[in-house]
């Protein structure tokens, strides 16, 4: 194969435009390339009136060799096609099938991984199917009825499945698990675009039956999926998992099991603590939702041009407060909606949401603010689950019951909000006026303040008054991190903290690595049989 990387066409190009743009840069013809295969496909917007798509390309052609010498290019190189390979089994003896804790991306990798090598897990998901999921949870947003077994944090899928779906990752990925995902995804209904896209996503209403097509697949491999399963307890003896315990009274025996829990599973922390299980405090963020009128957000990312060709424009802004804390935008749902995505009582907390097609009128993303352990002025390891819920019951009274929506620049001024401006609220789930400064300490809501007005400068129109805040944004990730060592396992043998709950993964992507590493981990050890 042959690598082109740089290579630039204007938008609305057409397929043979990239086989003859390819092949003038190689110097042979057209006819001349077997297969082109897209790598990577990025949007470079740097000069508004001539927006182009830049290209990797892999090429297959005869003379390969010959053709890479011939350039003389950092453009141009020779490559290999490399292929995710899953370790050959290990020899030690399974007395029980492997058991997955959660049915979020870590757990369905974890598990269609280890269903496709043959070792037939079982996963447990507290919450309901997707479909029953998806029907309480629009009953919750539209009269306030929470199920706090099956919602927008539990259920198949994950937290996850009720969001932009996004999938780009910063996580380093020499041993392709990252395209293992995608594969997978695309596989299993995914729109086969996110394998080379710079950005991709899924979008909600596309991964509802993409994780139901996964969770199929494992139960034709011989794996098997119970909702409704609630591990309550763990049975450890002598240093070692023996099995869980499941709704409070069944007993499934078990030497190998995954905790794939998600970050919200704030009742099986405890039980993870009373068990002995070690954890540690992790830094995360927290902050409100923001949206912004999504044609203004086209405007100022592509320009006039190619706001309407490209589609809705994601963004991604930082900033380092002059208190020293790091404020940027986190989920950026182009296109999408804020949603109620609380799962305790008396509690509120707010998500991001986007279709697959982005089509809302609005561009929303969470604004937030590093914390970390030195603010919770408490060792215990669930110190950080304190400090959001403390949040979270502020936001629930701020709203009563409701999500509470404030204007910026009311919220900035500090006063309470009497109507909406231009921007038109976008929202899954019940809300009303509520003054935000009440919710959010002036320690973090004043270097928020901060990084909006600052990112007025990239974005044109970001700080603007009548834009909505919606509050907290609380789960971005874990607040705990349950430790494990170099085998993956906790410091109960036979026990594997996973994904992003666990406190090793931040998103869709680099949970389902993790699940994939931690099925590698087992199969790599145990025999299939």
């Amino acid at each position: 194969m042959i690598r082109i990387t740089q290579l630039k066409l204007p938008v609305g190009h057409s397929r043979e435009a990239l086989r003859q743009k390819a092949a003038k840069i190689l110097r042979i013809s057209p006819q001349s390339v077997k297969s082109l295969r897209i790598v990577k496909q990025s949007v470079d917007a740097r000069k508004k009136e001539e927006i182009l798509y830049s290209y990797t390309v892999d090429v297959e052609t005869a003379g390969e060799s010959q053709i890479v010498r011939r350039a003389k290019s950092a453009q141009i190189a020779a490559v290999r096609q490399e292929r995710y390979v899953f370790p050959a089994p290990g020899e030690e003896r399974l007395s029980h099938r492997p058991v997955i804790v959660g049915s979020g991306p870590a757990g369905l990798f974890c598990g269609l991984m280890l269903a496709e090598a043959g070792y037939r897990p079982l996963i447990l998901e507290r919450g309901e199917d997707v479909d029953g999921r998806r029907k309480k949870v629009e009953r919750f947003w539209r009269d306030g009825t929470l199920d706090t077994g099956t919602n927008v944090q539990f259920g198949e899928g994950g937290a996850g499945t009720f969001s932009d779906g996004k999938l780009n990752t910063l996580v380093k990925d020499p041993g392709m698990r990252n395209q293992k995902v995608l594969e997978i995804l695309a596989e299993h209904g995914a729109d086969p675009e996110i394998l080379y896209v710079q950005k991709p996503h899924v979008g909600t209403d596309v991964l509802s039956g993409v994780v139901k097509n996964i969770r199929n697949h494992i139960v034709e491999l011989g794996g098997s999926v119970r909702f409704k399963s609630l591990v309550t307890d763990l049975l450890i003896e002598d240093g070692r998992i023996r099995g869980a315990e499941v709704n409070g009274q069944e007993i499934v025996r078990a030497d190998q099991v995954v905790l794939a829990v998600g970050h919200s599973a704030r009742d099986t922390f405890s039980m993870l603590l009373d068990r002995g299980i070690y954890m540690e405090q992790k830094a995360f963020a927290v902050g409100l939702r923001i949206q912004h009128p999504q044609n203004m957000l086209n405007v100022s990312q592509y320009g006039e041009k190619g706001a309407g060709i490209l589609g809705p424009a994601p963004y991604k802004v930082t900033w380092k407060s002059s208190g020293g804390r790091g404020v940027y935008s986190f989920c950026m749902c182009p296109g999408g909606y804020v949603v109620d995505a609380s799962s305790e009582p008396g509690m509120l907390a707010v998500n991001g949401m986007s279709n697959h097609d982005r089509g809302g009128i609005n561009g929303n993303s969470a604004l937030i603010v590093t914390v970390g352990p030195e603010d919770f002025k408490d060792a215990s390891p669930l110190a950080g689950v304190a400090f959001q819920r403390q949040l979270e019951k502020l936001a629930f009274d701020c709203g009563e019951g409701k999500i509470p929506v404030q204007l910026y620049g009311d919220f900035k001024r500090g006063i309470d909000s009497k109507a909406f401006g231009d921007v038109e609220p976008q929202i899954r789930g019940r809300y009303q006026p509520g003054n935000l400064r009440r919710v959010l300490p002036e320690w973090l809501s004043l270097p928020l303040i901060e990084g909006v007005d600052q990112f007025e400068g990239r974005i044109k129109g970001f700080s603007r008054y009548d834009s909505i805040l919606a509050g907290i944004e609380s789960r971005t990730s874990s607040p705990v991190r349950i430790c494990r060592d170099q085998r993956l396992e906790s410091g109960v043998r036979g026990l594997y903290p996973c994904g992003e709950g666990a406190g090793y993964a931040g998103g869709i992507t680099s949970a389902a690595m993790d699940g994939i590493r931690v099925a590698e981990e087992i199969g790599g050890r145990y025999r299939a049989d």
